[in-house]
C-alpha cells in the first residue's frame, strides 16, 4: 500500500479514530467461571483486555476465540458474547465489589489465575456513520510476541498499576491510557494490508469506495449496477473489474455479503425487532432474513442474540 493510499484510508477513517473508552471491570478469575455480555450496539463497542492468564470468549453464529496474556480483544459492532475459563462445568458465582466507580469482580472460594479488563467503547460516530459497519466482527492484538508492540505493553502494564494503585483519579487516567491503545490499535489494523477484509480493500480504492460507501448508507435501496456504476463514475465493465480484484466477487455479490454481515451486526449487537433489521438491510420479509441466515450460519436469527442466557446473568 502506498504512502498516499495510507493518508486517504487514514483521512476517510478519522471518524472511526475518535472514541471515549470506559472501563467497566477489573475481573480476576480462578477455577471454572463464565461471564456473559449482553449485545451493546447503537455506537458502543466492547472490550477485553487479558492481562494475565487466559480465556476463550464465545459469540454466536462466529467462532470461538482463544485469549492469552497481552492480548486486546475489540468488538467493534458491541456483539452478545460469553467470556469463559478454559474448564468445562457449571461456572462458581462471580462476586462483585465497586471501587472508584470500577467493579471488581472475582470467583468465590478460588485462586485468580486470569486477569481481564473489560469495558466499552464509544464511538463519536454513534449515528452509525457508515465506516462503523466495514469493521469486522472482531480486532484482536497480540502483544505478547511482538518486539514492535512494546509500546502496547508499556500502555497495558500503566493501566493496571493505575487501577491497582486505587488512587483517586486512576479510572480517568487509566480511561485516557486505554484510548491511546485503542487509537493505535485501529490505526495499526487499518493500514495493515494483511488484515484488510473485502470491505475495506474496496475502500482503498477510490472507485470502489464511492459505491460501498452509497451502500453502507442505503442498504435498503433497490440497488442496480448502473446505478453502483453512476456512483462510481465509471463503466459498468470497470466496475465488476474492481469489484472482483479488490473483493473476489461482483458488485451485487458483495451487496448481498454486506447486507448479510449487517444483518448479523445488528442481531448479535442491538435487540432491534427481527422484521426491522430485514427491511433496514434490504430483505423483503423476516421470512427471507431468516432463511439467509440460517443458510450462512446455521442458526435461526434468534438464535444470534444468545436467547437462551438470562437478564440478570448479564454484564452490562
Amino acid at each position: 500500500m502506498t504512502e498516499a493510499a495510507t493518508a486517504d484510508l487514514l483521512n476517510a477513517m478519522v471518524p472511526l479514530l475518535k472514541m471515549r473508552p470506559v472501563i467497566e471491570d477489573v475481573c480476576r478469575f480462578g477455577g471454572t467461571w463464565e461471564s456473559p455480555h449482553a449485545p451493546d450496539g447503537g455506537g458502543w463497542a466492547q472490550f477485553h483486555i487479558v492481562m494475565r492468564g487466559s480465556c476463550i470468549v464465545e459469540r454466536p453464529g462466529l467462532d470461538a476465540l482463544e485469549l492469552n496474556a497481552g492480548d486486546v480483544l475489540l468488538l467493534p459492532h458491541g456483539d452478545a458474547h460469553v467470556v469463559r475459563s478454559h474448564l468445562g462445568g457449571v461456572g462458581r458465582p462471580i462476586v462483585s465489589t465497586l471501587r472508584n466507580g470500577i467493579r471488581r469482580r472475582s470467583i468465590a472460594g478460588e485462586s485468580a489465575d486470569t486477569e481481564l479488563l473489560c469495558g466499552r467503547l464509544w464511538f463519536e460516530a454513534a449515528d452509525r456513520h457508515p465506516l462503523l459497519a466495514a469493521l469486522p466482527d472482531e480486532i484482536v492484538i497480540h502483544t505478547a510476541d511482538e518486539p514492535l508492540l512494546e509500546r502496547f505493553r508499556h500502555l497495558l502494564a500503566d493501566i493496571r498499576d493505575e487501577l491497582d494503585g486505587d488512587r483517586p483519579g486512576a479510572e480517568v487516567i487509566a480511561a485516557d491510557l486505554a484510548r491511546a491503545v485503542f487509537v493505535m490499535l485501529l490505526r495499526d489494523y487499518l493500514t495493515a494490508e494483511q488484515s484488510a477484509g473485502h470491505t475495506l480493500s474496496l475502500l482503498r480504492d477510490r472507485t470502489t469506495a464511492r459505491v460501498v460507501l452509497a451502500m453502507l448508507k442505503d442498504l435498503a435501496r433497490a440497488w442496480t449496477l448502473d446505478e453502483m456504476a453512476t456512483v462510481a463514475v465509471a463503466s459498468r465493465a470497470t466496475l465488476v473489474r474492481t469489484f472482483r480484484k479488490h473483493a473476489g466477487m461482483a458488485p451485487m455479490a458483495f451487496l448481498a455479503e454486506l447486507r448479510l454481515s449487517a444483518a448479523r451486526q445488528r442481531l448479535a449487537g442491538t435487540l432491534d425487532p427481527i422484521a426491522r433489521i430485514a427491511a433496514d438491510v434490504g430483505y423483503a420479509s423476516e421470512g427471507a432474513l431468516s432463511r439467509a441466515i440460517l443458510k450462512r450460519y446455521g442458526v435461526r436469527p434468534g438464535a444470534l442474540r444468545l436467547e437462551s442466557v438470562q437478564p440478570s446473568q448479564l454484564a452490562t
